[in-house]
């Protein structure tokens, strides 16, 4: 089954060769070029994965992802000026799987893309029976869902992908290349805050329903889930 990715970016030349690439590459491709138009298809359509530029005519890629994450978890992965921190952050902070900064590397974009769309199939086709319950959380595998005092939390692809490896590896630390090889599919570069960024959406989602901490940072280490 071809996987179907949605191209949100005002640049029309791109789009085209972008397309014309995923499409060599089995991939079904779709293209907005304004921020109204393509949240509009993202809402109506179910995509594997949103490539979404933050510079787009009428609404921002901000704006389309925030209006996005009320609604849908589609993966997404932001396209970000080079060298524009505050755009990679931002964007990770409001629910963003990943970015990469123009201008990019195709074959760097589609090893992106193709991690993302290995994990979408791991969820559909791969199915087991684990839970695990750490105090008040509760993570279901075969629904993906994850639970804190019985209230569902809202959680990314990526944003489950990271707690349920720090849960399954709990009492141990956990660095970031590892979360960032294992979650993301790629190693981190100097300077690359997405697995930080990550762990706070997690733990600010986690802190809207319970006072316990579940998860500690071990300075120039890593990560570590607490069992007690």
């Amino acid at each position: 089954m071809k996987h179907s990715i949605l191209l949100i970016d005002d640049d029309q030349e791109l789009c085209s060769l972008l397309k014309e690439y995923f499409t060599a590459e089995g991939f079904e491709v779709a293209m907005a070029h304004t921020g109204t138009e393509g949240l509009q298809l993202a809402l109506k359509q179910n995509f594997d994965l949103i490539l979404l530029d933050v510079m787009l005519p009428e609404m921002d890629g901000f704006e389309v992802l925030k209006a996005l994450r009320v609604q849908k978890m589609t993966p997404v992965i932001m396209l970000t000026a080079k060298g524009d921190d505050f755009d990679r952050i931002f964007g990770l902070e409001l629910g963003a799987d990943d970015y990469i900064p123009k201008p990019f590397n195709h074959r760097e974009l589609l090893a992106r893309v193709k991690a993302i769309t290995r994990r979408v199939d791991h969820y559909k086709q791969h199915s087991p029976d684990d839970t695990f319950t750490i105090h008040q959380l509760r993570l279901d595998v075969a629904s993906r869902s994850a639970t804190v005092n019985g209230e569902v939390l809202s959680l990314t692809g990526t944003e489950y992908e990271v707690l349920l490896l720090l849960v399954k590896t709990a009492g141990e630390v956990v660095d970031k290349q590892t979360i960032s090889r294992q979650v993301l599919g790629r190693p981190l570069v100097p300077y690359d805050r997405s697995i930080d960024m990550h762990v706070s959406n997690v733990r600010k989602k986690i802190a809207a329903l319970s006072e316990h901490t579940y998860i500690k940072t071990i300075r120039g280490a890593g990560y570590i889930f607490l069992k007690a």
